[in-house]
C-alpha cells in the first residue's frame, strides 16, 4: 500500500532499494544515529516482520530515506511506535515532519492507534525538534539505551503523541 502526502509517497521498500538505502545509512549524518548497517544488515528491511511496516520514502520518484512503524497490538497496550532516517542531501526541508504525519495519520486512521511513540538519540537535536513539530512531546529518557560499535552506550529519548495531538504542517 501507498500512501501520498503534498511532496512525499510512502511506499512498500523493495529488494531494488536495498543499495540505495545501504548508501545513505553510510553517510556520517546518518550512520551517527544508525550505526553498523552494512549492505546484509540493510536486507532485514524487507524481510517479513510481525507488526512490523516498512516504507521507502520517495520525493519525486527518488528514494530518498526509509520509515517504520512497529505495532504493539496486545489490546492493553496498545500503541505504535516510529522511525526513520532521511538522506542528508533532503534534510532541512520538512521532509521529515512530512514522513511523519503520513505514517502517523494511517497508523492513528487506516490502522486505529491511539498513541505513538519515537525514540531519537538524546542529543539528536534535529531530530528531536522535527518529532515535535509533528505534535510528540518528551516522556523520559531511556538511559544507556542503544549500543553503538564501539561499545559505548547511549542514551535516549521516549518521546510520545495521542492522536488527537497530530499536528498538521
Amino acid at each position: 500500500m501507498e500512501i501520498r502526502g503534498a511532496r512525499l509517497t510512502l511506499r512498500p521498500v523493495v529488494a531494488a532499494d536495498l543499495d540505495r538505502l545501504a548508501a545513505i545509512l553510510v553517510t556520517p549524518e546518518v550512520a551517527r544515529w544508525w550505526p553498523a548497517y552494512d549492505r546484509t544488515r540493510v536486507e532485514e528491511f524487507v524481510a517479513e516482520e510481525k507488526d512490523v511496516t516498512v516504507y521507502a520514502i520517495d520525493l519525486d520518484g527518488r528514494l530518498v530515506g526509509l520509515i517504520q512503524a512497529s505495532e504493539e497490538n496486545e489490546p492493553e497496550f496498545r500503541h505504535a511506535s516510529i522511525d526513520l532516517f532521511l538522506d542528508p542531501s533532503v534534510q532541512g526541508q520538512g521532509l521529515g515532519p512530512e514522513a511523519i504525519r503520513l505514517a502517523a495519520r494511517d497508523l492513528i486512521e487506516r490502522r486505529g492507534h491511539h498513541r505513538l511513540t519515537i525514540d531519537p538519540g538524546a542529543d539528536n537535536d534535529r531530530a528531536i525538534r522535527s518529532y515535535a513539530k509533528v505534535g510528540f512531546r518528551p516522556v523520559g529518557r531511556l538511559r544507556s539505551y542503544q549500543r553503538f560499535p564501539d561499545g559505548s552506550w547511549r542514551d535516549g529519548l521516549l518521546m510520545e503523541m495521542l492522536a488527537e495531538e497530530l499536528r498538521d504542517g
